[in-house]
């Protein structure tokens, strides 16, 4: 696995396909190619995926007792993308990672081409309850101990033995306290954008997930029956089509957005926008798709092959 130098820190990544840029970020207590495993033999036909492990997670060494916060997060992203050289990008992010794509979006909107998020509300609760139950070391070391082992090997052979067990607790500290993104937060986010929840999801119920739908200026909402939290690992069939769709019916605007970003770059790979924040990202997204091909498949479109950089 690769490994680049980004914000202070060594992050580990998975890099495959051909396309356009698309990052995924997993949830909490997983590792990037596990919670998307189910996608990437698909999707890295029609995009060059990268699938970075967060701070404390897998790969990316990080002791948690030096603290832990979903705003570096956001900075770490940040900083991989200028590292990669990645001016504009697709982003995509479950639970924790889309709480990550969610505040990056809020910060750099001119610098994605769409935006997907899974399983993320934007209250408090019931996500903390839930959180502080369910990754609670003791817990799962009683009740579920084959997580408990899955979590050590995942963990284990870079952040140490037994770090899992100091990582859980920071994470959900951190939920319990970090601030919230109101409505004038989410207006800035002028991306088309996907929201995606179960509609079973512990963590979020789906009237979050259509308030939060109801707030962002361009988004549409997938609600996938009979299912948890994981959505793309419990229902990949549907999860996989309906972001195909997203993506084939958003695919005219992503190229114009990509297009319309500036071309230049800084020599630490920094890129130079025509545009900032939200009126720049507003005026990007002023496209309408083109409608689908009548009687067409839209998983096939991830078959079709795309230059590496559309």
């Amino acid at each position: 696995m690769p490994t680049i130098e980004a914000n202070g820190i060594t992050i580990g990544y998975d890099v495959i396909g051909n396309g356009p840029p698309l990052v995924l970020l997993h949830g909490a207590t997983s590792a990037g190619r596990e919670d998307f495993a189910a996608q990437v033999p698909l999707f890295s036909k029609a995009f060059h995926l990268y699938l970075p492990d967060a701070r404390g997670h897998a790969t990316t060494r990080w002791d948690v007792r030096d603290g832990f916060e979903y705003e570096w997060l956001v900075d770490d992203l940040e900083a991989l993308v200028d590292a990669l050289g990645l001016r504009t990008f697709h982003l995509l992010g479950f639970s924790m990672g889309a709480l990550t794509a969610l505040r990056f979006a809020v910060r750099r909107p001119e610098r994605l081409r769409t935006l997907t998020v899974v399983g993320i509300t934007t209250q408090r609760e019931p996500r903390t309850s839930v959180a502080r139950r369910l990754m609670d070391p003791e817990r799962i070391d009683r009740r579920d101990p084959a997580w408990a082992a899955e979590l050590a090997r995942r963990h284990d052979p870079v952040q140490g033995e037994g770090a899992w067990r100091r990582l859980l607790p920071a994470i959900v500290g951190d939920v319990g306290e970090q601030p919230l993104l109101g409505p004038r937060d989410l207006r800035r986010i002028a991306v088309p954008t996907l929201v995606v929840v179960g509609d079973r999801d512990p963590f979020v119920p789906v009237d979050h997930a259509w308030g939060l739908a109801r707030q962002l200026p361009d988004a549409r909402l997938f609600v996938a029956p009979d299912c948890g939290h994981e959505v793309m690992v419990r229902r990949p069939a549907l999860f996989n089509e309906a972001c195909a769709g997203f993506y084939r019916s958003t695919e005219t605007v992503a190229r114009r957005r990509a297009s319309a970003y500036g071309t230049g770059s800084t020599p630490s790979g920094r890129a130079v926008t025509r545009g900032h924040g939200s009126e720049a990202s507003a005026a990007l997204s002023a496209v309408h798709p083109e409608p689908p091909e009548p009687g067409g498949t839209d998983v096939r479109w991830l078959d079709e092959e795309r230059p590496a950089d559309e």
